[in-house]
């Protein structure tokens, strides 16, 4: 059943949408949520693998969208010590999980958009 014709706007974490889709762009788009999500589908990692994997991304970008992703409750976050410098580890919630089905369909055709209309680059 198609939702998005049911109602004229639909609530979500305190946010009104005009309609689902906007639910999910909300909590997945732009160009790092996504590409985070991809990065913790195998496991935990901390602040700084994550960082060392997404090429081209400050520290305070990605510190900002793992906030939004877990205000989202795509991803949780657990401190670990009571005095700096701490440890923070990053992990798919259940919900962020759900999401993984769509993830894969994403990269499935990102993939096949690059080997058909672009092309690989080995940057030095």
């Amino acid at each position: 059943m198609k939702t998005e014709c049911q109602s004229e706007c639909f609530s979500f974490g305190g946010k009104i949408y005009p309609c689902p889709l906007s639910v999910a762009m909300d909590l997945v788009g732009g160009k790092w949520k996504a590409v985070i999500l991809y990065h913790l589908q195998d496991g935990v990692k901390r602040f700084g693998e994550l960082h060392g994997s997404l090429h081209g991304v400050t520290e305070a970008v990605l510190s900002r969208q793992l906030k939004q992703l877990e205000q989202g409750g795509l991803v949780s976050r657990e401190v670990f010590g009571n005095r700096p410098p701490l440890r923070a580890e990053y992990a798919l919630t259940d919900f962020g999980r759900s999401f993984l089905p769509v993830l894969e369909r994403l990269t499935e055709w990102g993939n096949r958009a690059v080997l058909e209309y672009g092309e690989m680059v080995v940057r030095e």
